[in-house]
């Protein structure tokens, strides 16, 4: 299977193998490695082979092998590492965070007191501002 490839992309480059990783596990749409800067011990990457940059480019059938590729990880990290909780993380785009712009999951193990900042406290929105948002949102779906 080919898949679309950026030469510039470091996980297009650990993808074909120029770059080393401690890779997981790999099949034909998807390879997991350990992040080499884990935000804890176990932090790893499920990534697309195919170079899609975001959620809204990437096929949905690959995304869907992104996704299972990731709870395999996570499974593991639960049962071997005991985290006291587990985060998926996929971000898209610089704004939301995303440092490498090739479709990824982190599998985040938790830690008590690690000071990830992944949370935010609730606060009730604004409903006539939320129904608006709605209307347009379900217009384009």
């Amino acid at each position: 299977m080919t898949h679309p490839t950026d030469a510039g992309c470091i996980f297009c480059k650990i993808v074909v193998g120029q770059i080393p990783c401690f890779k997981l596990l790999e099949d034909e749409a998807t390879i997991a490695f350990m992040d080499i800067n884990p935000v804890n011990p176990g932090h790893a990457l499920a990534v697309a082979k195919g170079h899609w940059p975001t959620v809204d480019v990437i096929p949905a059938d690959v995304l869907s092998s992104v996704a299972r590729t990731a709870q395999k990880v996570a499974k593991a990290v639960v049962k071997e590492l005991k985290p006291v909780g587990v985060n998926l993380l996929q971000a898209n785009g610089e704004g939301a965070g995303q440092s490498v712009p090739h479709l990824h999951i982190h599998v985040m193990p938790r830690r008590e007191g690690d000071g990830v900042a992944l949370n935010w406290g609730y606060k009730p929105g604004d409903k006539a501002e939320i129904e608006a948002i709605y209307k347009r949102l379900k217009a384009a779906l």
